[in-house]
Protein backbone atom coordinates (compact mmCIF):
# COMPACT_ATOMS: atom_id res chain seq x y z
CA UNK A 1 0.00 0.00 0.00
CA UNK A 2 2.54 2.22 0.96
CA UNK A 3 4.50 1.87 -2.89
CA UNK A 4 0.99 2.66 -4.16
CA UNK A 5 0.75 5.78 -2.23
CA UNK A 6 4.30 6.67 -2.80
CA UNK A 7 3.37 6.37 -6.94
CA UNK A 8 0.88 8.22 -7.05
CA UNK A 9 2.74 10.92 -4.75
CA UNK A 10 5.14 10.63 -7.61
CA UNK A 11 2.56 11.28 -10.00
CA UNK A 12 0.70 13.93 -8.50
CA UNK A 13 4.75 16.29 -8.04
CA UNK A 14 5.30 15.47 -11.50
CA UNK A 15 2.01 16.45 -12.73
CA UNK A 16 1.99 19.70 -11.10
CA UNK A 17 5.77 19.91 -11.44
CA UNK A 18 5.43 20.40 -15.42
CA UNK A 19 4.56 23.73 -15.36
CA UNK A 20 7.00 24.89 -13.04
CA UNK A 21 9.56 23.80 -15.45
CA UNK A 22 7.93 25.06 -18.26
CA UNK A 23 8.14 28.68 -16.53
CA UNK A 24 11.40 27.63 -15.19
CA UNK A 25 12.99 26.54 -18.14
CA UNK A 26 11.84 29.72 -19.94
CA UNK A 27 12.94 31.77 -17.69
CA UNK A 28 16.39 30.44 -16.79
CA UNK A 29 17.52 27.90 -19.64
CA UNK A 30 17.70 23.89 -19.19
CA UNK A 31 20.92 23.97 -17.62
CA UNK A 32 20.75 26.20 -14.99
CA UNK A 33 17.09 24.85 -14.33
CA UNK A 34 18.83 21.68 -14.10
CA UNK A 35 21.22 23.22 -11.36
CA UNK A 36 18.94 24.80 -9.28
CA UNK A 37 17.06 21.35 -8.83
CA UNK A 38 20.41 19.60 -8.29
CA UNK A 39 21.83 22.02 -6.08
CA UNK A 40 17.94 21.97 -4.04
CA UNK A 41 17.78 18.62 -3.60
CA UNK A 42 22.14 18.24 -2.32
CA UNK A 43 21.32 20.69 0.51
CA UNK A 44 18.06 19.39 1.44
CA UNK A 45 18.43 15.43 1.58
CA UNK A 46 22.09 16.29 3.61
CA UNK A 47 21.00 15.60 6.74
CA UNK A 48 19.43 12.49 5.90
CA UNK A 49 21.68 10.99 3.87
CA UNK A 50 25.26 12.02 5.67
CA UNK A 51 25.71 8.99 7.87
CA UNK A 52 25.29 6.48 4.47
CA UNK A 53 28.08 8.45 2.93
CA UNK A 54 31.60 7.11 4.11
CA UNK A 55 29.82 2.94 4.01
CA UNK A 56 29.02 4.25 0.68
CA UNK A 57 32.53 5.36 -0.34
CA UNK A 58 33.74 2.06 0.59
CA UNK A 59 31.57 0.09 -1.89
CA UNK A 60 32.87 0.54 -5.45
CA UNK A 61 29.70 -1.77 -6.47
CA UNK A 62 27.26 0.48 -4.93
CA UNK A 63 29.10 3.75 -5.85
CA UNK A 64 29.71 2.65 -9.30
CA UNK A 65 26.02 2.41 -9.91
CA UNK A 66 25.08 5.53 -8.44
CA UNK A 67 27.36 7.16 -10.18
CA UNK A 68 26.43 5.65 -13.94
CA UNK A 69 22.53 6.53 -12.80
CA UNK A 70 23.95 10.49 -12.00
CA UNK A 71 25.45 10.41 -15.72
CA UNK A 72 22.55 8.54 -17.38
CA UNK A 73 20.59 11.01 -15.84
CA UNK A 74 22.14 14.28 -17.26
CA UNK A 75 22.33 12.25 -20.12
CA UNK A 76 18.55 11.53 -20.56
CA UNK A 77 17.96 15.48 -19.58
CA UNK A 78 19.85 17.11 -22.18
CA UNK A 79 18.67 14.92 -25.12
CA UNK A 80 14.49 15.77 -23.68
CA UNK A 81 15.61 19.13 -23.72
CA UNK A 82 17.09 19.49 -26.83
CA UNK A 83 14.11 17.80 -28.28
CA UNK A 84 11.90 19.99 -26.98
CA UNK A 85 13.84 23.19 -27.97
CA UNK A 86 13.99 21.92 -31.78
CA UNK A 87 10.89 20.23 -32.24
CA UNK A 88 6.34 20.80 -31.79
CA UNK A 89 5.37 19.75 -28.03
CA UNK A 90 2.41 17.94 -29.84
CA UNK A 91 4.86 15.85 -31.67
CA UNK A 92 7.70 15.34 -29.56
CA UNK A 93 5.84 14.56 -25.94
CA UNK A 94 4.06 11.31 -27.23
CA UNK A 95 7.49 10.16 -28.39
CA UNK A 96 9.09 10.78 -25.27
CA UNK A 97 6.30 8.75 -23.98
CA UNK A 98 7.79 5.29 -24.56
CA UNK A 99 10.32 5.68 -21.59
CA UNK A 100 7.22 3.62 -19.90
CA UNK A 101 7.82 0.09 -21.87
CA UNK A 102 10.89 0.85 -22.02
CA UNK A 103 11.64 0.67 -18.08
CA UNK A 104 8.74 -2.28 -18.10
CA UNK A 105 11.14 -4.12 -20.38
CA UNK A 106 14.74 -3.19 -18.41
CA UNK A 107 12.65 -4.23 -14.81
CA UNK A 108 10.92 -7.97 -16.40
CA UNK A 109 14.60 -8.95 -18.21
CA UNK A 110 17.38 -7.99 -16.02
CA UNK A 111 15.25 -7.96 -12.53
CA UNK A 112 12.73 -10.90 -13.54
CA UNK A 113 9.83 -8.95 -12.22
CA UNK A 114 7.10 -11.48 -12.57
CA UNK A 115 4.09 -9.18 -14.02
CA UNK A 116 0.74 -11.07 -14.20
CA UNK A 117 -0.98 -10.70 -17.70
CA UNK A 118 -3.45 -8.29 -16.06
CA UNK A 119 -0.83 -6.39 -14.93
CA UNK A 120 0.69 -6.33 -18.26
CA UNK A 121 -1.92 -5.40 -20.13
CA UNK A 122 -3.26 -2.44 -17.42
CA UNK A 123 0.66 -1.41 -18.27
CA UNK A 124 -0.32 -1.56 -22.03
CA UNK A 125 -3.41 0.25 -21.42
CA UNK A 126 -2.03 3.03 -19.59
CA UNK A 127 1.26 3.62 -21.90
CA UNK A 128 -1.59 3.69 -25.18
CA UNK A 129 -3.86 6.10 -22.38
CA UNK A 130 -0.63 8.71 -22.34
CA UNK A 131 -0.30 8.63 -26.24
CA UNK A 132 -3.57 9.56 -26.96
CA UNK A 133 -3.69 12.35 -23.98
CA UNK A 134 -0.50 13.85 -25.41
CA UNK A 135 -1.31 13.71 -29.05
CA UNK A 136 -3.33 16.74 -30.26
CA UNK A 137 -3.78 15.74 -33.84
CA UNK A 138 -4.40 12.08 -34.60
CA UNK A 139 -1.99 12.66 -37.47
CA UNK A 140 0.55 12.73 -35.04
CA UNK A 141 0.23 9.05 -34.04
CA UNK A 142 1.52 8.32 -37.89
CA UNK A 143 5.01 7.52 -36.53
CA UNK A 144 6.44 7.08 -39.99
CA UNK A 145 5.56 10.65 -41.04
CA UNK A 146 7.16 11.96 -37.41
CA UNK A 147 10.32 11.00 -38.41
CA UNK A 148 10.57 13.79 -40.77
CA UNK A 149 9.86 16.39 -37.86
CA UNK A 150 12.68 17.90 -36.21
CA UNK A 151 13.58 16.65 -32.83
CA UNK A 152 11.87 13.39 -33.08
CA UNK A 153 15.26 11.72 -33.54
CA UNK A 154 16.13 12.99 -30.31
CA UNK A 155 12.98 12.27 -28.17
CA UNK A 156 13.21 8.74 -29.33
CA UNK A 157 16.77 8.84 -27.52
CA UNK A 158 15.71 10.67 -24.89
CA UNK A 159 12.65 8.32 -24.63
CA UNK A 160 15.28 5.35 -24.37
CA UNK A 161 17.24 6.88 -21.98
CA UNK A 162 14.59 8.36 -19.63
CA UNK A 163 13.60 4.39 -19.35
CA UNK A 164 16.70 3.77 -18.44
CA UNK A 165 17.12 6.22 -15.81
CA UNK A 166 13.59 5.02 -14.45
CA UNK A 167 15.34 1.38 -13.85
CA UNK A 168 18.35 2.89 -12.38
CA UNK A 169 16.48 5.14 -10.13
CA UNK A 170 14.63 2.09 -9.32
CA UNK A 171 17.84 -0.19 -8.56
CA UNK A 172 19.43 1.92 -6.66
CA UNK A 173 16.79 2.94 -4.12
CA UNK A 174 16.91 -0.69 -3.69
CA UNK A 175 20.89 -1.48 -3.53
CA UNK A 176 20.98 1.64 -0.95
CA UNK A 177 18.18 3.90 0.32
CA UNK A 178 15.64 5.98 -1.54
CA UNK A 179 16.88 9.39 -0.32
CA UNK A 180 20.71 8.11 -1.45
CA UNK A 181 19.68 7.54 -4.25
CA UNK A 182 18.23 10.66 -5.35
CA UNK A 183 21.18 12.58 -3.05
CA UNK A 184 23.85 11.05 -5.07
CA UNK A 185 22.41 11.55 -8.61
CA UNK A 186 21.27 15.04 -7.79
CA UNK A 187 25.44 15.60 -7.34
CA UNK A 188 26.56 13.63 -10.31
CA UNK A 189 24.30 15.38 -12.67
CA UNK A 190 24.86 18.82 -10.89
CA UNK A 191 28.60 18.47 -11.20
CA UNK A 192 28.20 18.07 -14.79
CA UNK A 193 25.75 20.57 -15.24
CA UNK A 194 28.19 23.47 -13.47
CA UNK A 195 31.36 21.95 -15.56
CA UNK A 196 29.21 22.52 -18.97
CA UNK A 197 28.27 25.91 -17.50
CA UNK A 198 31.94 26.76 -17.01
CA UNK A 199 33.00 25.03 -20.20
CA UNK A 200 30.85 27.73 -21.84
CA UNK A 201 32.07 30.83 -19.45
CA UNK A 202 27.95 31.40 -18.12
CA UNK A 203 28.70 29.94 -14.35
CA UNK A 204 28.97 33.79 -13.07
CA UNK A 205 25.74 34.23 -14.88
CA UNK A 206 24.05 31.24 -12.90
CA UNK A 207 21.69 33.26 -10.52
CA UNK A 208 21.00 36.09 -12.46
CA UNK A 209 17.63 36.89 -12.32
CA UNK A 210 16.63 34.75 -9.58
CA UNK A 211 15.72 37.56 -7.19
CA UNK A 212 13.12 39.03 -9.31
CA UNK A 213 11.65 35.52 -10.23
CA UNK A 214 12.30 33.27 -7.45
CA UNK A 215 8.75 31.61 -7.85
CA UNK A 216 9.11 29.69 -10.54
CA UNK A 217 12.28 28.34 -9.14
CA UNK A 218 11.08 27.71 -5.41
CA UNK A 219 8.59 25.45 -6.99
CA UNK A 220 10.61 23.32 -10.16
CA UNK A 221 13.00 22.45 -6.96
CA UNK A 222 10.24 20.97 -4.16
CA UNK A 223 8.13 19.37 -7.08
CA UNK A 224 10.86 17.92 -9.20
CA UNK A 225 13.07 16.40 -5.98
CA UNK A 226 9.21 15.50 -4.02
CA UNK A 227 8.54 13.40 -7.33
CA UNK A 228 11.69 11.51 -7.74
CA UNK A 229 11.91 10.92 -3.63
CA UNK A 230 8.05 9.79 -4.19
CA UNK A 231 9.39 7.60 -6.96
CA UNK A 232 12.19 6.05 -5.64
CA UNK A 233 10.78 4.95 -2.28
CA UNK A 234 7.90 3.58 -4.59
CA UNK A 235 10.54 1.66 -6.64
CA UNK A 236 11.97 0.00 -3.20
CA UNK A 237 8.35 -1.13 -2.03
CA UNK A 238 6.78 -2.52 -5.29
CA UNK A 239 7.98 -3.46 -8.83
CA UNK A 240 9.75 -1.10 -10.77
CA UNK A 241 7.56 -1.73 -13.77
CA UNK A 242 4.60 -0.96 -11.80
CA UNK A 243 5.85 2.05 -9.86
CA UNK A 244 6.87 3.30 -13.57
CA UNK A 245 3.47 2.91 -14.40
CA UNK A 246 1.61 4.41 -12.03
CA UNK A 247 3.78 7.32 -11.79
CA UNK A 248 4.13 7.94 -15.60
CA UNK A 249 1.03 9.05 -15.92
CA UNK A 250 1.63 12.13 -14.61
CA UNK A 251 1.41 13.24 -18.24
CA UNK A 252 -2.04 12.37 -18.22
CA UNK A 253 -2.67 14.65 -15.21
CA UNK A 254 -0.86 17.41 -16.57
CA UNK A 255 -3.25 17.21 -19.88
CA UNK A 256 -6.20 17.63 -17.40
CA UNK A 257 -4.37 20.23 -15.93
CA UNK A 258 -4.05 22.18 -19.34
CA UNK A 259 -7.68 21.63 -19.71
CA UNK A 260 -7.81 22.88 -16.11
CA UNK A 261 -5.75 25.59 -15.63
CA UNK A 262 -5.32 27.21 -19.09
CA UNK A 263 -8.71 26.68 -20.43
CA UNK A 264 -7.55 24.37 -23.34
CA UNK A 265 -9.52 22.06 -25.60
CA UNK A 266 -9.06 18.51 -26.09
CA UNK A 267 -9.90 16.69 -28.76
CA UNK A 268 -12.10 13.26 -28.08
CA UNK A 269 -8.85 11.24 -28.55
CA UNK A 270 -7.51 13.57 -25.93
CA UNK A 271 -10.40 13.02 -23.44
CA UNK A 272 -10.59 9.07 -24.28
CA UNK A 273 -6.63 9.00 -23.38
CA UNK A 274 -6.84 10.96 -19.87
CA UNK A 275 -10.04 8.45 -19.16
CA UNK A 276 -8.00 5.15 -20.12
CA UNK A 277 -4.43 6.00 -18.40
CA UNK A 278 -6.34 6.78 -15.27
CA UNK A 279 -8.73 4.20 -15.00
CA UNK A 280 -5.86 1.52 -15.98
CA UNK A 281 -3.78 3.04 -12.96
CA UNK A 282 -6.90 3.25 -10.85
CA UNK A 283 -6.99 -1.00 -11.43
CA UNK A 284 -3.40 -1.63 -11.57
CA UNK A 285 -2.97 -0.45 -8.36
CA UNK A 286 -5.78 -3.65 -7.13
CA UNK A 287 -4.19 -5.73 -8.31
CA UNK A 288 -1.03 -5.45 -5.68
Amino acid sequence: MLGILAALGALLSWGFGDFSIQRATRAFGDVRTLIFIGLAGIIGLFPFVYDEIVPLLADRGRMLLLVVTGLVVFVAAILDFEALKQGKIAVIEPVLAFELPVAVALSTVFLSEQLTPMQLGLSAATFGGIVLSVTQHHSHLHYHHRLLEPGVILAMAGAIVMGGVNFLVGVSSQQTSPLMAIWFTNVIFTVLSLAYLVWRGDVYGLFRGVRQRPGPVIAVCVLDNLAWIFYAFAASLIPIAIATTISESYIALAVLLGLVINKEKLQKHQLAGVVIAVLAVILLSFTL
